[in-house]
């Protein structure tokens, strides 16, 4: 079976890299191809990924359309030659139109319920759509419901053992309490009139007031005093951090959803909530959603409470109730990938 994966976020990395590797060992022909985004070269190259570059990054969304075009277009060019079987995708947009064209199946995974375009212009032309069980709506088309999500395609404990040394990389002792933060660069067509955090200053001097140490990634520029505070690991040690963190802030929501899966809390602060971030909260308490006008102000006390009452075992228990209830999504790849029909997915 000839295999086209198609890479346009970071996160499509981590959600693809296993699944590749299993389908080439079965014998598969895999073909990757990337937009140049973030760090999706960086994360490929990273973890001996073969791929295609086949367009640039996007500068703001008045860009967005053309580099799209031309993506779809180099795809569609590419695909010709290649035949596919098969050409999957997280969004799937160029995935799902380029399918139709060249006679492939398409198989489209998706968590993220309010990015509006990606739906409506990938959703009615992909031949399997394929979302977690707990997202909120019914888009239509031929589905498959599996319960788990992104996340656990490359953090479920199948597929993820952290390594302790990275605390050594960033200058911290193994008894450190210390929380990692992300702030959102607002950037993206569904972050339009959405919002986060205040005052991050604020949130810096609360966190540390508590005793814990902050280590954060941002999008966007933040106040000088706080610019020479920004980490340096290598975004492929990133999952590491979040094992050992005792708590990650932010206003990112699959870097919350990580530090969920992994047992690390999350205090998710963003006026956009998905129905992962909700069950991840409602059944299994390892994340807080924080989306009101005063989302600021009431993350930042559950922050503080968390790391004044902290209690390892407790995350970790919670931990284990999700993992027991939910699939490694990788396995729900491959199955939705290679089968014409492919069976139902259960925990």
């Amino acid at each position: 079976m000839r295999v086209i994966v198609t890479i346009q976020h970071p996160g499509h990395v981590h959600f693809f890299k296993h699944a590749i590797q299993e389908l080439e060992a079965q014998g598969h022909e895999v073909h990757v191809f990337a937009r140049r985004m973030g760090v999706n070269l960086e994360l490929l190259d990273a973890y001996g990924i073969d791929y295609e570059v086949l367009a640039d990054e996007s500068e703001g969304l008045t860009s967005l359309a053309f580099v799209q075009a031309t993506y779809e277009a180099k795809l569609l060019a590419r695909a010709r030659k290649i035949d596919p079987d098969v050409i999957t995708a997280i969004g799937g947009v160029a995935a799902s139109h380029v399918a139709k064209l060249v006679g492939a199946r398409s198989v489209v995974f998706y968590d993220t319920e309010h990015a509006k375009l990606i739906t409506s212009l990938a959703y009615p032309f992909a031949d399997q759509l394929c979302l977690p069980d707990c997202y909120d709506g019914d888009p239509g088309g031929t589905q498959r419901r599996y319960p788990g999500y992104h996340e656990l395609a490359y953090l479920h404990p199948d597929r993820f053992e952290p390594d302790p040394s990275v605390l050594d990389e960033v200058g911290l002792d193994p008894d450190d309490t210390f929380v990692v933060g992300r702030f959102n660069g607002w950037g993206a067509s569904h972050d339009l009139g959405e919002g986060g955090f205040d005052n991050v200053t604020e949130v810096f001097d609360r966190l540390e007031a508590t005793g814990a140490k902050v280590l954060f990634t941002s999008e966007k520029p933040l106040p000088a005093h706080l610019e020479d505070r920004r980490m340096t690991v290598p975004p492929e040690r990133m999952h590491d951090l979040l094992y050992y963190a005792d708590l990650f802030v932010g206003e990112g929501a699959t870097t919350a959803a990580e530090s969920a899966v992994l047992g690390t809390p999350a205090v998710y602060v963003n006026t956009l909530t998905m129905g992962y971030t909700q069950e991840l909260e409602r059944e299994y308490g390892l994340l807080y959603n924080f989306d009101t006008k005063n989302r600021h102000s009431e993350a930042l006390r559950k922050a503080e409470y968390i790391l004044e009452e902290y209690q390892p075992a407790r995350w970790q228990r919670r931990r284990q109730n999700l993992l027991a209830d939910k699939v490694d999504a990788t396995d729900v790849i491959v199955n939705q990938v290679t089968s014409r029909e492919p069976a139902p997915v259960t925990a």
